[in-house]
This record gives structure tokens, sequence and C-alpha cells, in this order.
């Protein structure tokens, strides 16, 4: 495994991510702590959840998941790197309680306490905002966090689904509060085939000195070798993946990039994980394993070297927005 700073921090993280979000609704607590044991032995120090992970009446359950696996001992705490993130209702679903959802400064350490029990630890290294509030400003926001890094509860904060602006909004404000070190990270849906990231998000967490945390990597299944896997009776497309590609043109792209990667005879998921290997900015995509299989697959994308022809046609199959602004001004 290879490793690198998270952002403008001391703080080493491999650059793969496990992402949990599948343990719990698809993978049960016994697959999910050997999936867990094998990241850590193959050197994965990162994992990323959220409270919200589970979803509908068990949300909480992969924190409560991860919890009974720190629990089993062995030095497993002290190896990971834990992130999760806060700002989704964690009850009923419907309309939430007043101030029991979003990053109010009571919200905010209702669900420190909260996630740090599921969690079975004493520390969250890593607090996301899972999404932006528009209603609570940065001031609350980061005297609630001053609070909780002098209580231990959490030392670092990054932001998830935040535009550019909110992420120069957010360091600016905690540069003015002084002894602030605010946002460090930045989670964001980025990929090959989705790549509006590169305009204004990237850009200002580079300014800023976050580190980029791509999501869905694989574009939910559709960098994945998706057609292939069709074609030979495999697990068809859901969800965003299924809906591309009822679009021939979409459809017509993904099949030419299958085409390039056999020829050089490279498995499209490595290749969309390598890819975003290369990105300037990028600390480590979340990858988010069913199955032990699953894991090795991405594995082995950290040591896979794109040629400059292979970037360059991927580059001509799925091209970036351009930078801003010149990207939509000129």
């Amino acid at each position: 495994m290879k490793y690198t700073q998270l952002g403008r921090t001391g703080l080493k993280v491999s650059r793969l991510v496990l992402g949990t979000m599948n343990f719990g609704p698809q993978t049960d607590e016994a697959d999910s702590h050997l999936i867990m044991d094998a990241a850590l032995d193959a050197g994965i120090n990162f994992f990323d959840t959220a409270n919200v992970y589970g979803w509908g009446e068990n949300k909480g359950r992969t924190e409560e998941i991860i919890g009974n696996w720190f629990a089993k001992g062995g030095d497993r705490r002290d190896r990971t790197v834990l992130a999760t993130k806060v700002y989704g209702n964690m009850g009923p679903d419907g309309p939430a309680w007043p101030n029991h959802d979003k990053l109010s400064a009571v919200n905010i350490r209702r669900a420190v306490d909260a996630s740090l029990k599921r969690l079975r630890t004493d520390r969250i290294d890593l607090y996301q905002f899972h999404h932006i509030d528009r209603d609570t400003p940065f001031d609350e926001i980061w005297q609630a966090i001053d609070v909780l890094i002098q209580q231990g509860k959490i030392l670092y904060v990054g932001s998830s689904n935040f535009p550019g602006y909110k992420i120069a909004q957010a360091n600016e404000a905690a540069a003015r509060r002084g002894g602030t070190i605010g946002l460090v990270s930045e989670q964001c849906l980025y990929n090959l085939a989705e790549r509006r990231a590169e305009m204004e998000v990237i850009p200002a967490a580079q300014e800023y000195g976050l580190g980029v945390i791509p999501w869905s990597p694989l574009n939910g299944g559709l960098l994945g070798g998706v057609l292939r896997k069709q074609a030979t009776g495999g697990r068809r497309a859901s969800g965003r993946a299924a809906d591309t590609l009822a679009d021939p043109a979409s459809r017509a792209r993904v099949q030419a990039y299958e085409d390039l990667l056999d020829k050089h005879g490279i498995e499209p998921g490595e290749a969309a994980l390598a890819w975003l290997l290369t990105r300037p900015g990028v600390t480590g995509p979340i990858v988010g394993p069913r199955t032990a299989d699953q894991l090795a697959s991405a594995l082995r994308a950290v040591e896979l070297e794109l040629s400059e022809e292979l970037l360059t046609g991927l580059d001509e199959i799925f091209p970036g927005p351009g930078p801003a602004p010149e990207a939509f001004a000129w």
C-alpha cells in the first residue's frame, strides 16, 4: 500500500479509502469484519462511514458494526484513521424533530456523542459535514467544533458534497477565528464519467489545502465493466449506471471505454481507480466492497501504472469540463 498526507495535515493515510456503506444493508456483520481485517492487513488504514449508514430504521447500524470490530482488539482502533459524518436526520423517516439534523451546534454535539457510542471509541479522527447547511453560520459550526477538538472527541474536520464557494467560506471563517485549522478534506462525487468537480470543487480544495476523497469512483458500477458483465450474464446495472446506459450516446462511450481497456489488457474497475490516483489533489478514492474479492481487485489499482497513451485515450472518451471560468465563460 502507498500512503500520502491528508491535505495540509501531518496525518498519513492510505491511497485507498475503505467505504463501509454496504456494511449492514448488503454485507452482514461477520463478512464486514472479514473485509475490514483484510483491508487492514493490506495496509488500508483509512476507513470512511457516516452516522446515517444502515439507512431507514437501521440508521447507525454501520457504525455499530465498525464499533464491534474495534472491540475485538488487536490494535484495530489505533491502526485505523476513522472518518464519519454528520448532517442527516437520525430519527424515524420523515421530517426531523427540530434540531435533530444538519449542523447546528446542538446537533453536532449530540451527533458526535451518539457516533462515539456506536463506534465504541473515544475519538473520531476525521469528522465530516455530510452536506452544506444553509441555515447555520460557519462561526457557530466552528465554535462547536473547537469545543469538541479541545475535548479530544474529534481531531480533524472535513466536508462532503460542498461546492467550491462553501469550501472557501468555511475556511475563511475558520481563519478569522484564529487557532482553528478549518476543513482539511472534501469528499465529493468524482470519477472518469463525472468530472464536474474539476471546475470549482477541486481547485478550491487545492487552494485551501484540502485532500480530495472521491466517492463513487466507478460511477455506480458504470466504469466497472458493466457491459461485459451484462453480456456474460453477470450483475446488471442499476441506479445511476442503468440511467446512463439508457442513453445511446452514453452507452457508446462506455463501450468505447471497455474496448480501450481490453486493448491494453486492464480491468475497467482497476483502471478507473488508478486514473483517480493520477489526478491532482486526490488523496484516495473510496472503495465500497461487498466482498473480499472486490477488495482484492481494488488493491491492484494502487500498483497499476497507466501509460500516457491510455490516459490520452481515456480523456478522449470522457473529456473533463475544463477549468473555471474558461469552461463556461469563453
